[in-house]
C-alpha cells in the first residue's frame, strides 16, 4: 500500500473512532444515569429495586431498537454507502441525547416523563444500532489487507473513549453541580461533541470497496434480506460471539452500579473509577490485541477474552464484595482489560471478513445488533438473579456468557490473511494473482 493510501487509512480510522466515541458517550451516559438516578427520578415507586428494574427496562428498550437501526444501516450502507449512514446515525443519537437532558421528571410531569424518556431512548437505540457497522467498515475497507485487525481496532477505541468521557463527565458534574444538574449536564454537553463528530466524519472519503461494488453493478436492492437468506448462520454465530463481550460489559458496568448499592458493599463512585481506569487502559489494549490478531489470527485473540470471562465471574464479585476501593477498581479494570478488550478488538475485522462487500454492512450490523437485544436485557436478568440467589447468581451468569462465546468462536472460520497464508501458501498466491 502506498504512503498516501496508508495516510488515508489512518485518517479514516481515526475519524471513525472519534465519531464512535461520541455515539458511545451518548449511549453510556444513559446507562450510568439509568443505574444511579432514573429509577428515583422518572418512576413513582417506594421500592428501590423496583425503580431500578423499571429504569433498566428503559435501558433495554434502547437495545431492543438497535437491530432496527442495524437493519436500516446495513440496507442503506450496502445501497448508498457507508458514509451517509454514519452522518444520520450521529444526528439521531445526538439529538435524542440532548433532549433527554431537558426532560421533566415524574414529580414535574407525571407519567408523561417516563413516556418521553422511553421515546427518546428508542431513537438512541436506532442511532447507535446504525453506527457500528458503518464505522468499522470504513476503517477495515480502507486498510491494508494484512493490517485489518489493527485498523479495525482503531474505531473500537471509540467505545472505551466514550465510556471514559461518560464516566468522567459524571464525576466532574458531581463535583461542580447539585441536584438534577448532576445527571442533566452530561446529556446537554453532547451537543458540542456531536457537532465535532459530524464535522470530522464528513471530511473522509467513501469506502473503496463500496465504490468497487457500485462500479461493478453489484449493488443489491435488498441486501439485508439477501444476507439473512444466504448466510443466516454467520449472523447467528456473531450474536453468540458477542455474548461475553457485550453481556459481560454491561454486567461489569451498568449492573454493578446498582449491585453495590443494593448489596451495600461499595459506592457507585468506586465502580465509576474502576470503569474509568479500565477504559483508559483500553485505549492501548485494543490496538495491541488488534495487531496481535493480524499475526496469530482472530480466533486465538478472541479466545483469550472468552476464557478469561469464564474464569473471572466469581473472583470479580468476590473482589467487589470486599468494598475496598482498590479491590473494586482492580475487579472492574481487569474485567474490561482481559474479558472485553481482546474480544471487542477483533470483532471489526473478524466479522467483516465473513461477508462479501455487497452485503457486508447488512451482515455485520444484523449480527452485532442482534446480540445487543440480549445484552440489553442482561442487567434486568442479573438484578433478578441477585434477588433470587444473591451475588453468586450474576457471577455465574457472567461466566456462562463466556462459555457461549467460546463455543461460537470454535465454530467460526479463521480469516486473518497472514494465518491463511501460512496454512495454504499456494492458495494464497493464486488468490493474489486473481485479484
Amino acid at each position: 500500500m502506498s504512503s498516501k493510501n496508508e495516510d488515508r487509512a489512518v485518517k479514516v480510522a481515526v475519524a471513525s473512532m472519534i465519531g464512535s466515541a461520541v455515539e458511545s458517550y451518548d449511549f453510556f451516559i444513559y446507562g450510568t444515569a439509568a443505574a444511579a438516578w432514573f429509577g428515583k427520578i422518572f418512576f413513582h415507586t417506594s421500592e428501590p429495586i423496583v425503580g431500578i428494574l423499571a429504569s433498566f427496562a428503559t435501558l433495554a428498550i434502547g437495545f431492543l431498537m438497535r437491530p432496527f437501526g442495524g437493519y436500516l444501516a446495513g440496507h442503506y450502507g450496502d445501497r448508498l454507502g457507508r458514509k451517509a449512514v454514519l452522518f444520520w446515525s450521529l444526528v439521531a443519537m445526538g439529538g435524542a441525547t440532548v433532549l433527554i437532558g431537558f426532560l421533566p421528571t415524574y414529580a414535574q410531569a407525571g407519567v408523561l416523563a417516563p413516556i418521553l424518556l422511553i421515546l427518546l431512548r428508542m431513537v438512541q437505540g436506532i442511532g447507535f444500532g446504525a453506527e457500528w457497522g458503518g464505522a468499522v467498515l470504513m476503517a477495515c475497507e480502507h486498510a491494508p489487507e494484512k493490517r485489518r485487525g489493527f485498523f479495525g481496532a482503531v474505531p473500537q477505541l471509540g467505545i472505551p473513549l466514550g465510556l471514559l468521557l461518560a464516566n468522567g463527565a459524571f464525576l466532574l458534574s458531581g463535583a461542580l453541580f447539585e441536584g438534577d444538574w448532576i445527571w442533566r449536564m452530561p446529556f446537554l454537553m453532547s451537543f458540542v461533541m456531536v457537532a465535532i463528530g459530524i464535522f470530522i466524519r464528513m471530511s473522509v472519503s467513501e469506502s473503496p470497496e463500496f465504490e468497487a461494488v457500485k462500479a461493478e453493478n453489484k449493488v443489491m436492492k435488498q441486501p439485508a434480506l439477501e444476507v439473512i437468506k444466504s448466510d443466516w448462520r454467520s449472523i447467528l454465530k456473531i450474536v453468540g460471539l458477542r455474548m461475553a463481550e457485550t453481556g459481560g460489559y454491561y454486567i461489569t458496568t451498568s449492573f454493578m452500579l446498582s449491585y453495590v448499592a443494593l448489596a451495600h458493599v461499595s459506592t457507585t463512585r468506586h465502580i465509576l473509577w474502576g470503569t474509568l481506569i479500565g477504559s483508559a487502559l483500553g485505549l492501548v489494549s485494543h490496538l495491541i490485541y488488534g495487531a496481535l490478531s493480524d499475526r496469530i489470527g482472530r480466533r486465538p485473540v478472541f479466545m483469550m477474552g472468552a476464557l478469561f470471562t469464564i474464569a473471572f465471574g466469581v473472583p470479580m464479585f468476590m473482589l467487589i464484595n470486599t468494598g475496598a476501593l482498590i479491590m473494586v477498581i482492580v475487579a472492574v479494570a481487569l474485567s474490561l482489560l482481559f474479558s472485553h478488550d481482546p474480544i471487542f478488538a477483533v470483532e471489526a475485522s473478524w466479522f467483516s471478513e465473513q461477508f462479501p462487500a455487497n452485503v457486508r454492512s447488512s451482515g455485520i450490523s444484523l449480527g452485532y445488533n442482534g446480540a445487543s437485544v440480549i445484552a440489553g436485557l442482561l442487567p434486568i436478568i442479573a438484578t433478578g438473579m441477585y434477588g433470587a440467589f444473591g451475588w453468586i447468581g450474576p457471577a455465574l451468569m457472567f461466566s456462562a456468557l463466556g462459555v457461549v462465546s467460546a463455543c461460537c468462536a470454535l465454530a467460526m472460520k479463521e480469516t486473518a490473511p497472514a494465518v491463511l497464508e501460512k496454512r495454504n501458501p499456494q492458495q494464497s498466491a493464486e488468490r493474489r494473482l486473481a485479484a
